[in-house]
């Protein structure tokens, strides 16, 4: 999720659903991707070096397509990004990491597809008055979470896994408001950049207190793990940003943009039950479309603000 604005709203060209649909399946698969990373790899060190790596690339590409002036950035602005970086990469995607340890690609993407929901929550918090329609979508979307958590509660998978990736979506909302009231730099591929190196430096460090790195052997990661780990470097964390970002910084509607939210998990659990064979069970089924259905209530009232 991202707090850029766009430029100005146009009509979508077969460019903008190239780079939807780039969206649509990137960060669809993401989950996929961190379930094979984490079969043969420690999820904060496997998470961690993403990040850095991928951080690493974004500002090279920074400083490659608009000069390393573009890098620079006030005191204020890294402090920002290093926030938002933790709460995001860090406590968002490290968690889910954790947790995809015990936890089914296709559940962990339903669970997080609450982001929105939270959000809205926060915002209410904070003194703002989001419509009614959107405040029953939450108590909708709660509901369908309530079905979610169920297989953790009847020991199909772990509870304390189930109730990680809860953590982690209430973390990335946090971080998500966090980035639209807090001062990032101008470029917001040098504030991404920022982020992704933050969040991943922590969660190496995360590892490291967790004691990941003993015992550690290279020769242990499977090939699929390895794979899995170059594809969410270069292609879940870069290739979809860059997509995102640049869906709402040419103005594509929003309207369209924001379907990402109610898409995503919908790939990903089709991706999980295809690939890793996942059980798609009646919770998964039931409590997802009802995440689902309230996530696009929410984004179709919001959007017509």
């Amino acid at each position: 999720m991202s707090t850029l604005t766009p430029v100005k709203s146009r009509p979508a060209p077969a460019s903008v659903w190239t780079a939807l649909g780039l969206v649509y399946v990137v960060w669809g698969s993401t989950y996929l991707g961190i379930r094979i990373v984490v079969q043969t790899m420690p999820p904060f060190l496997s998470a961690g070096f993403r990040f850095i790596t991928a951080g690493l690339v974004l500002a090279g590409i920074v400083a490659w397509r608009f000069g390393p002036a573009a890098l620079k950035a006030t005191r204020a602005q890294v402090g920002s990004a290093v926030v938002v970086g933790l709460l995001l990469i860090l406590g968002g995607n490290g968690l889910v990491v954790l947790a995809e340890t015990s936890v089914p690609s296709g559940l962990a993407a339903l669970l997080v597809a609450a982001v929105p929901m939270w959000v809205v929550v926060l915002r209410a918090l904070t003194g703002d008055r989001p419509p009614l329609r959107t405040l029953l979508g939450v108590l909708v979307g709660l509901a369908g979470l309530a079905v979610l958590t169920s297989p953790g509660l009847s020991g199909e998978v772990r509870l304390s896994g189930v109730l990680l990736v809860v953590v982690a979506s209430v973390l990335w909302s946090l971080g998500t408001f966090s980035g639209s009231k807090l001062p990032l730099p101008t470029n917001p591929f040098t504030g991404s950049a920022y982020q992704m190196l933050a969040g991943g430096s922590a969660g190496v460090l995360v590892g490291v207190l967790r004691g990941e790195h003993h015992g550690l052997d290279l020769g242990s990661f499977s090939t699929a793990s390895w794979v899995a780990l170059g594809y969410l470097v270069l292609i879940g964390s870069v290739v979809g940003f860059t997509a995102y970002a640049w869906l709402l910084r040419s103005g594509a509607p929003l309207s369209l943009v924001a379907t990402y939210a109610y898409v995503n998990p919908v790939v990903a659990v089709a991706l999980g039950a295809l690939i890793l064979d996942e059980a798609l069970t009646w919770p998964i089924l039931v409590g997802g479309a009802i995440v689902v259905a309230s996530v696009g209530a929410i984004v179709s009232t919001e959007r017509k603000k």
